[in-house]
């Protein structure tokens, strides 16, 4: 289990209320929370678009990792594409 630890420091909040985490959390996504006026919680987040939010479910994400690993094994050539587009095209699965 990882020891919680504690840092604080001094930050000035800017003209255009703007303040600087430092340049190792340059870039990245953080998420603001209010608790009280005043106080606030800054944590380092990922987030993802709601509609992309299907691919990293369980079944998905399965399937996914199923058809890129089949992909990388059988790779595309002129051949099969003009089968594959003739079948979609007569409607066959």
């Amino acid at each position: 289990m990882r020891a919680l630890s504690s840092h604080s420091s001094v930050k000035v909040v800017g003209a255009n209320g703007q303040i600087s985490l430092g340049k190792q959390f340059a870039g990245r996504q953080v998420l603001v929370e209010e608790h009280e006026p005043g106080v606030w919680m800054v944590r380092t987040a990922t987030v993802m678009p709601d509609n992309e939010r299907w691919l990293h479910e369980h079944q998905a994400a399965a399937d996914l990792r199923s058809a890129l690993n089949w992909a990388a094994f059988h790779p595309a050539n002129r051949e099969t594409t003009d089968t594959v587009m003739k079948r979609l095209s007569d409607g066959l699965e």
